[in-house]
Order: structure tokens, then C-alpha cells, then sequence
């Protein structure tokens, strides 16, 4: 009971802090953070947020995100519901009066209009095609997170212990639960994606599943029989939004007393017509040719390669870009049983908590920003890496480089073991650091494997510790910050240094 009001608490902090329950349109969470829809962003009291103790950050993009941990943000935001439906429902419409005279338009609504159409124009200017589509794409792989880093621990677990010989009448239970989930993923996928383009989910899941239905291996296309499963992830996205395009065409040009009848036949008619005899042939290449390349790419580019994408990563997940890598890690699952890029791209986070570390050691007198790593040190070394990043090297500027530093030499570790063909893959996207080792698989055995991604955390940690002990600080910045005070945000403005980026297109670091 103890950790539902505390639960509810933190809710009842924050609901006020964003215009209270009237100024909330939508609620939703991600893995970390509680993703709000606002009607008036005025109305958000950014600094009284982040001074609450359960709130890690915040982001301002497409909605208004507020980083609450993993965990945590699970258990707050169905009481945060609870209070806005609560809020609601003790504030009634105000009643409509008939004869009242419509208001002149005041001074303070005419500046109140100005600034929403300011933000509108600054928010547009962010909003991109590309970046919108990628989170499109995140929000449609998102939700399916949970059900792969579950079944990818059983299907670790069952490994063991068929390894091990032990517990056989159990591991083909554990095969079953393991795999049951990635048969059908394409069904899942082709659900979430008709939902976020706008179409009716089911119907997008209904043509997703023509990929997985075996009776598709009867089927000729392109001079050659089609396999269950071929196209993947890819073939149902594709599929599903074409099955969106085909419904709102129907929905615009079929009488209304056909529409119950004609429009859900015609889009799983058409579109899986097209994803029979195209889509599944296409898709399947596309996904093939990923999957060779990202062979080829480590296995010819090993060390480069590895430091390229440990070292770029925490960038890339800044400008939201590493959304673009989700469909290609569950493409590479399908594939081969595992990703060979998430277990590189997770040497970022090894750089940003080596680079903690430094900054503690270099500001001793600072006791602000050591609190902040003290509490936050175990998040990052588990992957979560939101506390790190906003509320320490973003701040200070220089270390957030020297933690990119860490992670390419990290990466470089494990990239130069892959090209010696030792692969080193997760079962599953979302955790990185420590909670990566029980979602750890490759091609020379668990023990190989794991020695390999310890030995990359390791090199990743000390790589951001030098990095940022040694040319982490400049002498103004060092001696501005290594005070026994508590540092004023304009502190770090004085400085000339980066401010963190609290506000834009940042998308969730994904267990940087």
C-alpha cells in the first residue's frame, strides 16, 4: 500500500505542474517516460517538474514527455489517469448561455494567441516528414518491447538449460512460450501500425497475418514459392499501411449503408492481394540484404565499425534518429535469433557512466551534481541512462563527448571480436548495460559471448572515465562548477557550454 501512495503521490505532484486535468488530452508511456498530449503547453511549469524528486527530465516533443524510470513510470501513470478522469469529472462543462453577448477579444487573449501560434510555428519547424515518420515507426514497435525482452530471457533460459541437459521435459514448454510471441509478431506489427496511421487496427492486423499463415507456401510469386514469414516485420508494415490507404479511400467514395460490408472486404482483399503477389517477395529481399549486411558490416569492418556506432549513438539518439534502427534489430531477431548491433550500440551507456565517474572524481566540492550521479549511477549501469545524460553531461557539455568517446571505444571491442567471427547479439531490443547479459546470445556459446560484452562494458567504462578525467573540463568550467554550492542553472549558460536540450526533437535514448 506503501508504494501505491507514493505511486499516486508523485502522480498528484505532477498533474498540477501540467495545467492540471483540463489541459490533458492524451496519456500514454513508453518504457521510461509518461507521454502527455496538452492542450496549452503555456500552462507547464517546466522547472517545478524537474525539481520533483521522481522526475528524472523532461522532453518537449511531438507530446510532453516526463522521465520517470523504468518501473516506475508503469506504476505512476495508471494513478495519473485515475486523477485526470478524476479531475474531469468534478469540474463540469460550464453551462451555455444563450443570450450572452460574445466578449470583445482582450489584450491578454490577443498575446495568449500570439504565443500559440509561435510554438505552432516552432514546433512545425521541428517537425519534419522524416522525423515524424520515425516516430510513427518507434510507436509502432514500441509496445511490442516488453513481449521480446520477456520471451528473449525464456528463450535464454531454455538455451541453458538444454545446454546443460537439464529439466528436458520442461525446455520444449519454454521453446513454445519463447517462440510463440516472434511467429506472430508480424500480426502484432501490422496491428499497431493501421492504429498509428489512422486506420481500423484489426484490419491491418488481419492483412499482416496473411504473412505468417502457412498455407501461403501453396503460392507462387516472382517464379518461385513464398514461405510463411517471408517479409517479416518489413512485409507487415508495409502491408498494414497500404491496408490504412485502401480503407480511408473506401471510406471516402463507399455509401455509408455499404461501408459495413464493403470497405473492411475491399482493404483485406486488396491489400492482401498486393502483399501476396508483391510485398512478401519485396520485403523478403529487403530483409535478407539487411541481414547480409549487417554481417558483412562487422565482420569486414569489425573495430571501425564498432566505433562508429558506439561512438555516434548517444548523438543519434539525441536527434531521435536511432528510431530509424528499430525495425532493423526485430528484422535481425526474426532472421538469426538475435541483433548483432544492439550489444555495440550499448557501449554508449558504458561511456556515459565511465564518464560519471570522472565528473564525481573531478568536482568533489560540487555536492549538487555528485547527489545527482550518486543516485542516478545505478540506472546507468543497468541502461537507463536518461538520468545521466540530462542531468549531468548535457549540462556540462564536454563530457557528453567524452562519453560518446567511451562508447566508441566500447564498440570498437566488441566489433573487433565480431570481425574475429565471434557474434555477439541480444535476443531483444530495449535494455542495454547490465540488464543486457540475460538477453545475450551469439555463435560461440553463452560463456564466449558474455566475456566478450563484459570485457566491452569495461573498456567502454574506462575509455569515458579517461576521456573526461583528462580533457573532460575546461579551467573555467572546473573551477565555475567545483563550488560547495548548489549550481543555478544560468551557471552552466555563464560558462558557454551546451544546456541540455530539454526542449526538441530528442526521443527516448533507449537505454543509453
Amino acid at each position: 500500500m506503501a508504494t501505491e501512495d507514493k505511486n499516486r503521490a508523485t502522480a498528484a505532484a505532477i498533474l498540477p505542474l501540467v495545467g492540471g486535468a483540463a489541459n490533458v488530452s492524451s496519456v500514454v508511456h513508453c518504457m521510461t517516460r509518461l507521454r502527455l498530449g496538452l492542450n496549452d503547453r503555456s500552462l507547464v511549469d517546466d522547472e517545478a517538474l524537474k525539481a520533483l524528486p521522481a522526475v528524472m527530465g523532461v522532453v518537449e516533443d511531438e507530446t510532453y514527455q516526463i522521465v520517470l524510470g523504468p518501473g516506475t513510470v508503469a506504476r505512476v501513470t495508471p494513478e495519473f489517469e485515475k486523477l485526470v478522469e478524476e479531475g474531469r469529472a468534478a469540474t463540469p462543462e460550464p453551462a451555455a448561455t444563450a443570450a450572452a453577448p460574445a466578449p470583445a477579444p482582450a489584450a491578454g487573449d490577443e498575446l495568449a494567441a500570439q504565443g500559440a501560434a509561435i510554438r505552432a510555428a516552432r514546433k512545425a519547424k521541428n517537425a519534419t516528414p522524416f522525423k515524424l515518420f520515425l516516430r510513427k515507426i518507434a510507436n509502432i514497435f514500441v509496445p511490442l518491447i516488453p513481449a521480446l525482452i520477456g520471451c528473449g530471457i525464456i528463450a535464454g533460459l531454455n538455451g541453458l538449460l538444454k545446454n546443460l541437459g537439464w529439466l528436458t521435459s520442461v525446455t520444449p514448454a519454454l521453446g513454445a512460450m519463447a517462440s510463440g510471441f516472434m511467429a506472430l509478431i508480424a500480426v502484432f506489427v501490422g496491428y499497431n501500425t493501421a492504429k498509428e496511421f489512422g486506420g481500423t487496427p484489426i484490419l491491418g492486423g488481419a492483412v499482416a497475418a496473411i504473412i505468417v499463415f502457412p498455407g501461403v507456401a501453396d503460392i507462387e510469386a516472382f517464379g518461385q514459392k513464398l514461405s510463411p514469414g517471408q517479409g517479416g516485420v518489413l512485409g507487415a508494415l508495409g502491408a498494414a499501411i497500404l491496408a490504412v490507404y485502401v480503407e480511408k479511400w473506401c471510406r471516402r467514395w463507399v455509401p455509408e449503408a455499404l461501408d459495413v460490408l464493403v470497405t473492411p472486404t475491399l482493404t483485406v482483399l486488396v491489400s492482401g492481394l498486393v502483399t501476396i503477389f508483391g510485398l512478401m517477395y519485396v520485403a523478403g529481399e529487403v530483409s535478407t540484404a539487411i541481414g547480409d549486411f549487417a554481417d558483412w558490416l562487422l565482420s569486414n569492418g569489425g573495430a571501425g565499425a564498432g566505433l562508429v556506432l558506439g561512438g555516434f549513438f548517444l548523438p543519434l539518439v539525441m536527434l531521435g534518429l536511432h528510431q530509424a534502427l528499430i525495425p532493423i534489430h526485430t528484422t535481425l531477431i526474426e532472421q538469426q535469433g538475435y541483433t548483432v548491433l544492439l550489444p555495440i550500440l550499448a557501449m554508449a551507456g558504458a561511456g556515459q557512466v565511465g564518464a560519471s565517474i570522472a565528473v564525481y572524481l573531478r568536482l568533489p566540492r560540487n555536492e549538487s551534481i555528485r547527489r545527482t550521479i550518486k543516485s542516478a549511477l545505478p540506472a546507468g549501469l543497468l541502461g537507463v541512462g536518461e538520468p545521466l545524460i540530462y542531468g549531468v553531461s548535457l549540462p556540462l557539455g564536454r563530457p557528453f563527448i567524452t562519453a560518446c568517446v567511451g562508447g566508441a571505444f566500447g564498440g570498437a571491442f566488441v566489433g573487433f571480436f565480431n570481425q574475429l567471427g565471434s557474434a555477439v547479439g541480444s535476443t531483444a531490443i530495449g535494455p542495454s548495460g547490465w540488464a543486457l547479459f540475460p538477453l545475450l546470445d551469439g555463435n560461440h556459446g553463452l560463456g564466449t559471448t558474455i566475456a566478450i560484452y563484459a570485457g566491452g562494458l569495461l573498456v567502454g567504462y574506462l575509455a569515458g572515465f579517461v576521456a573526461t578525467y583528462f580533457f573532460g573540463f575546461s579551467k573555467d568550467l572546473l573551477a565555475e562548477f567545483n563550488v560547495s554550492q548548489e549550481p543555478a542553472a544560468s551557471t552552466v549558460a555563464a560558462t558557454g557550454t551546451p544546456a541540455a536540450p530539454v526542449t526538441g526533437p530528442a526521443a527516448e535514448p533507449a537505454r543509453a
